[in-house]
This record gives C-alpha cells, structure tokens and sequence, in this order.
C-alpha cells in the first residue's frame, strides 16, 4: 500500500509542480481581474460537474462492482459490463453537454449571479469553450477507475500533468490569442482532449479497453445504479457547496472569486497529492479483501492508510496555519497578482487549512461503505455536512468576506468525517484501535511543534531575507520550510518513541 500511495503521489507531486508553473503564469498575465474571474468560474463549471459525475460519483460505484465482476465472473464479463457504463455515460454526458451549450447565459446567471459587464460577457464565452472538457474528462476518469481497479495507478496519476503543460504552453503563447485568458481557456480545453488520448492508450496496452456496447439492464448494470444514485448526491454534496462559493464570492468585493481559486490550488496539494491517493490505493484494496471474506485485513488495511495519510499531509497544516501569507507571497506575488491580492488570498488559505485534517481523511473514511457497496450512508453524511456548510457560509460571508467561505468548508469537512466514522464504526465498517490514535497524537504533537517553528523562523528571517536583490519571499519561505520540516521530523520519531511505537515498524504494517 505505502509503495502505490508513493507511486500516486509521486506523479502527483509532479503534476502539482507543473499545476504550480501554470498558476504562477497564470497571476502573473492575468491577477484578479474580471477576466481571471471570468476564467476561473468556467474552469470551475466542467470541474465541478467531473467531479460529480466522473470521478466522484461513477468510480465509487463503478471500482467495487467492477471488481466483484472481475473476480466471480471474469475477464469477458468485466469487458462487457465496462462497454455498457461507457455507453450509458456518453449518452448523458452529450445531453448535459448539448443542455449547458444551449442555455449557456442562464447558467451563468444561476451559478455567478454577482457577475455583471464584462465579467458575465467573458464568463459566458468562455463557458461555452471549456464546458466541452467535461465530456473529454468524465471518459478519462472511467477508464482511470478501470486501471485503478486492476493495481495500475500509475498512468490516472500522471494524466493530470497533461492538464497543466498545454495550458503553460498556451499561456506561454499568449500573444497568439485576443488576451491571456483566452489562451488560458483554449490551454484547458486541449488538455481533456490529452488526458483522455493518454488514459485509452493506457487501457489499451493493459487490456482493459472496452468499447461501448449494447445498453443492457443486466444485473450487474442494475447494481451498479442502485450504488449510483446515492453516490451522485454524495457527490454533489461538495460541489454544491463549491458552487454556493462561485455565487456568493461573485457578489463579494472585486477579486473574492481569484482570491478563493488560488488559496484553493495550494490547499488542493495535501489532498492530491496524499488523501486522493490513498483513497484511490484503499478502495480497491478494501473491495478486493472484502470480496476474499477478510475484513480483519481490510479494517488493516485502512488503519494504516489513516495513518499514512495524516504523517504526510500534517506539515501542510503546520504550514497553513503559520504562515499563510508568506506562502501566498512567495508562490504568486509577481506580474498582475498584487500584494494586496497575496493578502485576500492568505486569509482564505488559513481558513481551508482548518479543514485540512478531514478533508485528506475522508477519502479513506467513505471507503468502508463504498468498498461494501454502501453508497447511501456517505450520501446522508455529505448532506448533513453541506446543509451545516452553506448556512455557515451566508453567515460568515458578511464579517469574514473570502475567508467565511472557506472556514464553512473546513466546518462542514469536519461534520461529514466525523459522521462517517461514528456510523462506519457502529455498524463495524471500522476498527480504530488504540495504536492507531496513539499515532495520530504523536503527528498532532509534531505538527504543533513544526507550526510553532516555522512562525518564529520566518519572523526572525524577514529582516535578513529583505536585503536580498530578488526572491526575498522565496527565499523565506524555502529556508522557513525547511526548518519546519527538521523539527517535523525530530519531534515524531521522539514522540513514538514517547509511546512505545516503532516508527519503521508503522511505516511497513
């Protein structure tokens, strides 16, 4: 397990990397302006909806039903059963698509009331560019669960980066288009058709590339809805939420929206790179022991994903929590993006990392139900979040602008993972043994420390960093982290130790 997490975060470090490359261009040519905003909600759109209908909801449905038909009824049967669900899902993704193109201006008066002028103008033409990315992406994340299932991580990790390099490319070219924008949007659209060239080479050098076949109701097809529709609205749960965001931030004070894309793109690092991936290595792990009548090893299997996955994502809260607005500085404070921009910027990275605890765990929480078949449970605990979330959301709006918006999200991530496993752990989709939190207090005292280290550290060096030509804050920020991490380090190994854990022993069980 340790090595396919590795493995995905690799790739995934890599494609942050170039994700970063690609932000830092884009505050550079484009800031906060109406036409950043105007990109950024129809960026957003087709993400959103990926999310509900692609990645979110059709692989968690899809990943443990097509497991359970590969184990008990083979090869040829998991081929068919594929070629119906990429049937299905052409089908509905060309109606959304046909709808959203249609009734492009409506939709962008439901989902961005506060934009008038120029920003509505821009958000509707570039909408209507983007939205096509949706059905590109949506097939790619099919085909990705399909690897997923079969232990091959690798190619889904990596497809992302072909996100990041068209659109540096075309913003590298900006000049080529009517503005930087538009090169950022047409970048976007070339990529979905990219990632999905890549993820069907992919399924097709594993064997695992089904075409579209005949739609048929058959018992595995009805299984797979049954699953479905709890998982859509579970999914729905976040991005509804994202787009309560996209329409109050579009009514707040001019940059709201820029502000919560880029604190956004650096919380969405620790969950890409680490509670994603474990996510994405536990569900077919459980769903495979499961379907081996082992739910000792499964409950196993996700201890040690927990644990995994709190180790790597803590020094990013550390980080968040101390000095948020050095790491916006330093990230993206060039060009268009101003230091008052970095500021608005900051106060919502603060918030979202309040957050961040529960928003890497999750994944790994919902894969007790999902890898069971149990999509209804996350279904009312996603809800119960979401309804908490958007009442947060209209009333912190007002006092705290941007940040209110974020710290409801952390509040309703909290909400939904403490649901799960309370319900997981109840019904004994769960076993959270005393070493497992031992552990995690060692990593809670860890990160307290780090956070403690790297604020003081990056207060002392700002007189001496400010002598430098250039790249002050990068240099504050590179020399700060990295003191942070050698406390990080430090204050874990002593800590097990403390408790009577061996650190190398954890990392392998």
């Amino acid at each position: 397990m340790l090595k396919n997490i590795l493995n995905i975060g690799a790739w995934t470090i890599l494609s942050r990397i170039t994700g970063f490359a690609r932000d830092a261009m884009t505050a550079a040519l484009l800031g906060s302006g109406p036409a950043a905003e105007a990109f950024f909600v129809a960026s957003r759109l087709p993400n959103s909806f990926r999310a509900i209908f692609g990645e979110g909801a059709f692989n968690t449905a899809f990943v443990p039903a097509y497991v359970r038909v590969h184990q008990q009824e083979g090869d040829e049967a998991a081929r068919i059963f594929q070629g119906r669900i990429v049937s299905l899902l052409l089908i509905s993704q060309v109606i959304l698509l046909g709808l959203v193109l249609l009734f492009t201006p409506q939709f962008i008066g439901l989902t961005a009331p506060g934009f008038e002028g120029e920003r509505y103008d821009l958000a509707v033409v570039f909408t209507r560019i983007t939205f096509p990315y949706l059905l590109l992406i949506t097939l790619a994340a099919l085909y990705s669960g399909v690897l997923n299932s079969i232990g091959r991580f690798t190619a889904a990790a990596a497809a992302p980066i072909l996100l990041n390099i068209p659109m540096i490319l075309a913003l590298a070219c900006y000049r080529l288009f009517p503005t930087p924008a538009y090169a950022a949007t047409w970048g976007f659209v070339i990529s979905g058709v990219l990632q999905l060239g890549f993820i069907l080479w992919a399924a097709w050098r594993a064997h695992v590339l089904a075409t579209p076949q005949a739609i048929s109701f058959d018992k595995p097809v009805r299984a797979f809805f049954r699953a479905l529709g709890p998982a859509t609205i579970g999914s729905m749960g976040t991005q509804i939420a994202v787009f309560a965001d996209t329409i109050i931030a579009s009514q707040l004070l001019a940059g709201a929206v820029a502000a919560l894309y880029y604190a956004d793109r650096i919380n969405q690092l620790p969950l890409g790179i680490i509670g994603i991936a474990a996510g994405t290595v536990l569900l077919p792990e459980m769903s495979r022991l499961l379907a081996a009548g082992k739910p000792e090893a499964a409950h196993a299997a996700q201890r040690r994903a927990i644990f995994l996955t709190w180790l790597m994502a803590a020094p990013f809260l550390a980080g968040f929590a101390a000095v948020p607005d050095l790491i916006m500085r330093a990230l993206f404070m060039r060009g268009a993006f101003t230091s008052e921009a970095a500021s608005a910027a900051a106060t919502a990275l603060l918030a979202y990392g309040v957050g961040l605890p529960a928003v890497v765990l999750i994944r790994s929480a919902t894969a007790s139900f999902y890898s069971r078949g149990n999509t209804a449970t996350p279904l009312w605990a996603s809800l119960t979040a979401l309804t908490i979330n958007v009442l947060l959301k209209i009333a912190l709006t007002g006092s705290m602008q941007q940040a209110g918006l974020a710290l409801a999200t952390s509040v309703g991530a909290w909400i939904n993972l403490i649901l799960l496993i309370v319900l997981a752990s109840r019904r004994g989709y769960m076993a959270l043994d005393g070493r497992l939190w031992r552990m995690l207090a060692c990593i809670a005292a860890a990160t307290i420390v780090m956070a403690e280290a790297m604020y003081i550290v990056s207060e002392e060096l700002e007189p001496y960093t400010a002598l430098l030509p250039r790249f002050q804050e990068i240099a504050r920020l590179a020399v700060t982290g990295a003191v942070g991490a050698l406390a990080y380090g430090v204050v874990v190994l002593l800590a097990f130790r403390f408790a009577g854990i061996n650190f190398k022993s954890a990392l392998r069980r």
